[in-house]
């Protein structure tokens, strides 16, 4: 697994602090200040704060996320995993989120077949290093590695949602 470099916390320390897919106090608290730093443009482009409803409080939930640029597109990947919250309340909520980063968007996430994923899931390891030691895959790996994980970490395009 590739080292984070000058990032401040351990892979082990990230890695604990989302030990059973669910982030601890501590993560909790670091994704509410990122979600407001992404939220208000104080970051690069690809690091933005999505709005889903909440599948279960009908709640809006903000989640600070990186996103991977591939092809034209840009994606959204949930570093734990298939069963992670805010993919599931994307699922719930057909899609339809919200996308900050200085303005906001209404968006539609579409979710990409599992065998189209392996290069974007290789780009998404590329460009967001906080996401490096939850995933089983080095990020210098072949896509054939990528391929073999697919299923586990889905991925979903952005898309404009129209407006209704």
């Amino acid at each position: 697994m590739a080292k984070l470099g000058s990032w401040p916390l351990s892979e082990d320390t990230l890695r604990r602090m989302y030990a059973g897919g669910r982030g601890n106090a501590a993560a909790r608290r670091f994704a509410r200040l990122w979600a407001a730093v992404y939220g208000a443009g104080l970051h690069p482009r690809r690091w933005v704060t999505l709005e889903v409803v909440g599948r279960r409080t009908g709640r809006i939930t903000r989640f600070p996320l990186g996103m991977a640029d591939w092809q034209g597109d840009w994606y959204l990947v949930p570093m734990l995993g298939e069963n992670c919250n805010w993919v599931r309340n994307v699922r719930a909520a057909d899609g339809l989120v919200t996308i900050r980063h200085r303005r906001t968007r209404l968006c539609r996430l579409v979710e990409v077949p599992v065998d189209e994923r392996a290069p974007i899931l290789k780009r998404y390891l590329a460009t967001v290093p906080g996401a490096r030691p939850h995933v089983p895959v080095d990020r210098h790996a072949p896509l054939s590695e990528f391929a073999a994980i697919a299923a586990q970490y889905p991925a979903f395009r952005i898309e404009t949602a129209p407006v209704r």
